[in-house]
């Protein structure tokens, strides 16, 4: 914490006039001719070429307190120096914004009202954002840029006071602030269950694993970090490696586990549709520290950055200084990030298959929907398969004849097929999904297992449960929906249980049972806590 002093100013000036004087290219005394702003929940970026400032807001949000104009002076100075570790070159001072003769203006006057950091602007062309998005990256990148933070990290002698925020009740301060100010959010970015699930898994991570914590504190795997590791914070041309913007405002989010900084850089590259390279850039990292634990925590900090992200979006998305579209485009990044930290909780970095299978009319369609909703996955439903391998209409029950066509051996046998091919195709793109389907017999649950394991694909099933009385209520209402694409109805209900083979053969480890009748949320959220149960057996 810094010292209290005396810096203070008799007058204020509006978020609104700072962003008219910080929007007017005269303001600046090089005169730019083109000027971008840029704004993130704490601070306002000018982009003025060949220069960039930087200008913090005056806000308070627990782990950022920017709130008067001495914390705002004592951080950005601080900024300067933490950021010199690993881009010294870019950083050229603190430069105060003041009232002379009553206008705004760059430099010392009458009175200092704000303080901006100076900076050399980079070229745009070189950040990893901007070079992933122009497929311009090429895995050498990423060996430099794993070279310079392994030399980053090893220059540090473990210190006490940096190595207590490795304890789990200094982990517990910043995860459970972040839940905190996320509980705002729910049912705008994100959804109860979902709230709770990362709740949980958090929790259940601290206790079932808590000897992995206290292992990354006795081999000095606790730092003082970057805080912010991620692709825009990047720029890697052919002559050097710059990373810059590291946390400044909060030390405890800097004093952090190396995999913990690394997960953040992981995780964004998942975002932005490259886990290969996630996965390369951790297992670099992972064998140039001699970290093999790494990989057994990864998760878990991919998951708490993922966290990180949706939260700081979510704060972004409610700005009034912030304009419509991009607090929409918050929003939607936001929930995008909190799918984000599902998967990591329930699936791991890994894209899994999850099979929501059981008795006709037990809810297995309409829970693999909302999973599929939570997760940001894909649903692959053998009622439409059929449908659309049969060129039947998808709606309306069919008659009895087609319903015998449409549900022969034969037919099941080339549903289920086509159902595996179409899983093999997704996982090969790196994509998790969800199959709904009855898998009735062992022969297709075996055959579908063989086939995902020669994947090596993470998989499981649930199998969905409900009294004979609540299905064939089920199967009654199914009369009066015209969009329902299953044709199983009441007459065909005695059948259909008499061919139902339990899962018998799998482990516990490889199926979890949902009792469906306890309500849609109720079975979402013992479905996603069952699956980090099984998972966190599993590491």
């Amino acid at each position: 914490m810094h010292s209290k002093g005396t810096i203070q100013s008799r007058f204020t000036i509006s978020q609104e006039e700072l962003l008219s004087f910080l929007m007017n290219p005269h303001s600046y005394p090089h005169q730019p001719k083109n000027l971008r702003l840029v704004q993130t929940h704490s601070a306002y970026v000018t982009i003025v070429s060949p220069y960039v400032y930087k200008i913090r807001k005056p806000v308070n949000f627990g782990f950022l307190d920017f709130s008067d104009l001495e914390k705002r002076h004592y951080f950005s100075k601080r900024e300067i120096e933490l950021n010199r570790r690993l881009c010294s070159e870019i950083y050229i001072g603190v430069v105060p914004i003041s009232l002379k003769g009553g206008h705004l203006a760059f430099g010392e006057g009458d009175e200092v009202v704000e303080y901006a950091v100076k900076m050399h602007k980079l070229p745009g062309r070189y950040f990893l954002k901007e070079r992933l998005r122009r497929d311009d990256i090429r895995l050498e990148d990423f060996d430099r840029l794993a070279l310079k933070l392994k030399y980053f990290f090893e220059d540090q002698n473990p210190k006490e006071e940096i190595n207590k925020w490795g304890r789990i009740e200094k982990l517990r301060i910043s995860t459970e602030e972040n839940f905190r100010q996320v509980e705002g959010y729910i049912d705008v970015t994100l959804s109860n269950p979902a709230f709770e699930t990362l709740q949980f898994y958090t929790d259940s991570f601290y206790t079932d694993k808590a000897h992995l914590f206290h292992s990354r504190i006795r081999e000095g795997r606790i730092k003082d970090c970057h805080g912010d590791l991620h692709l825009d914070h990047i720029h890697v041309n052919n002559q050097a490696v710059c990373i810059y913007d590291c946390i400044e405002f909060n030390d405890r989010l800097r004093y952090i586990d190396v995999a913990n900084d690394i997960a953040f850089l992981a995780m964004d590259l998942d975002f932005n549709k490259r886990p290969d390279l996630a996965r390369y850039f951790v297992m670099k990292m992972a064998y140039l520290l001699e970290d093999s634990s790494m990989l057994q925590i990864m998760d878990f900090y991919k998951c708490y950055r993922a966290i990180v992200s949706g939260k700081c979006e979510s704060l972004l998305s409610r700005e009034r200084e912030v304009p419509a579209p991009q607090r929409e485009m918050s929003k939607t990044r936001s929930q995008r990030y909190f799918r984000l930290a599902l998967r990591y909780a329930v699936a791991g970095s890994q894209p899994m298959v999850l099979v929501v299978m059981g008795h006709v009319a037990s809810g297995k369609s309409t829970l693999a929907i909302e999973l599929a909703k939570e997760l940001g996955w894909e649903v692959l439903s053998s009622d439409r398969i059929r449908k659309e391998l049969t060129h039947v209409p998808t709606n309306g029950n069919n008659k009895t004849k087609d319903y015998n066509w449409l549900y022969s051996d034969a037919m099941k046998d080339k549903v289920y097929e086509t159902l595996f091919t179409d899983a093999e195709t997704s996982l090969k793109k790196g994509r998790g999904l969800i199959l709904d389907a009855t898998f009735s017999r062992c022969v297709h649950r075996n055959r579908l297992r063989e086939r995902l394991e020669r994947l090596t694909a993470p998989h499981f099933f649930i199998e969905t449960r409900a009294s004979d009385e609540a299905r064939k209520n089920r199967l009654l209402r199914r009369k009066e929906d015209s969009n329902q694409i299953s044709d199983a109805r009441l007459e065909n209900f005695e059948n259909l249980k008499q061919s139902y083979e339990p899962p018998d053969e799998l482990s516990p480890l490889q199926l979890l049972t949902i009792y469906t009748e306890q309500g849609l949320d109720r079975s979402l959220l013992d479905s996603l806590k069952g699956l980090i149960n099984i998972q966190l057996k599993r590491l």
